[in-house]
């Protein structure tokens, strides 16, 4: 009998799509992460990553801008 597959939680596909960003990955835990996200999940949480990376970029520029 197999082992029904864990689904990560949403904390846990964040940390994953964070060191994805990075591009820093051991390959266990690479492995670990394939076996148990979400892929629509990762979808979302990579879309909300990619959104709150570039509104601090724009938001540091106007600071450092003054505008």
């Amino acid at each position: 009998m197999t082992e029904p597959v864990r689904r990560a939680s949403f904390f846990a596909t964040m940390r994953a799509v964070m060191w994805s960003f990075l591009g820093v990955r051991k390959k266990r835990a690479y492995q670990e992460d394939a076996a148990s996200l979400n892929p629509v999940a990762v979808i979302v949480a990579g879309v909300l990553a990619g959104v709150i990376f570039v509104l601090s970029i724009v938001a540091f520029v106007r600071f450092v801008v003054g505008a």
